[in-house]
């Protein structure tokens, strides 16, 4: 063989390397042992699925001023672990009331049944397809976990989560079940323009009527909707009593935190739990 030959072989085989390395691969099945939550991962093209090696320790006591929207959620997922009808779930309202560590603390709830929990950024839904077949063979149940979601126009991962969450030629997998939390209700943001769709002219909306539909038509593939509404002073101070407990105060210095607690809320301009947690952190942490 000619050494001419033999370069033009090794440079062949390094690019076929290298492509190697960029081309999409099947995904690699994770250590489902390992953990009770998995993070979606882009790795050499292809959606592959990594244990959480430090779940959130949020329990339901945990959260308080939410009881309402905490037993509907926990009655829905307890159908669902129990393998009987559940919906998919779409949690919206105010920001910091609790939202997300909900579906966290339920998690933590069930996880002995068997739940687990997958988290998928939104850049990621256009492979939510792929990820459910990775999944539906398996004997535990799977919350897709999709935080603070809201979609801009044209993008494709909007198309692609309403196809699983109803609408794909393919039968539903009945041990998956999305879990979406948004501070918007109808995920798509709505003009005022939407409206002026119906006026007369070369550019206007022949039937406006569907436009709008089609903006809410994704939320309403959610079977069940729980909102959360801004905290009243009363409620702000009762999680921040919770968490200063929590953090181990007596009761003699969650009164005198009444005062400084108002004063940390107006200053960050909300009363929300999440405003709560992070002021009794900050007070227990001075203690």
């Amino acid at each position: 063989m000619s050494a001419a030959l033999e370069s033009l072989i090794t440079r062949a085989e390094g690019l076929l390397s290298r492509l190697e390395a960029v081309l999409p691969h099947a995904a690699t099945p994770p250590d489902w042992a390992a953990s009770t939550a998995f993070r979606a991962r882009r790795r050499h093209g292809a959606l592959c699925l990594e244990p959480v090696r430090a779940v959130s320790r949020i329990t339901l006591a945990d959260l308080q001023e939410v009881d309402a929207q905490k037993e509907r959620l926990l009655r829905n997922t307890a159908q669902f672990v129990a393998g009987r009808p559940a919906n998919n779930v779409l949690l919206t309202g105010a920001k910091g009331t609790g939202k997300s560590s909900l579906i966290k603390a339920v998690l933590n709830e069930f996880s002995g049944q068997g739940l687990r929990l997958i988290e998928v950024d939104k850049a990621d839904l256009v492979d939510l397809p792929d990820l459910v077949e990775q999944v539906q063979a398996r004997p535990e149940r799977f919350v897709v976990f999709c935080d603070d979601l809201s979609f801009d126009e044209g993008e494709a991962s909007y198309k692609a989560l309403k196809s699983v969450l109803d609408g794909s030629v393919a039968a539903a997998t009945d041990n998956v079940l999305i879990y979406a939390t948004s501070n918007r209700r109808h995920l798509l943001p709505e003009k005022m323009v939407d409206n002026l769709g119906g006026t007369h002219g070369e550019h206007g909306e022949i039937h406006p009527g569907e436009a709008v539909e089609e903006k809410i038509s994704l939320s309403e593939r959610f079977g069940l909707w729980i909102s959360f509404y801004p905290f009243s002073q009363n409620e702000y101070l009762a999680i921040v009593a919770q968490w200063l407990r929590h953090f181990g105060l007596d009761e003699a210095a969650i009164e005198a935190a009444r005062q400084p607690a108002l004063i940390w809320a107006l200053e960050r301009g909300s009363r929300s739990g999440r405003v709560a947690f992070q002021f009794a952190r900050d007070l227990a942490g001075r203690a």
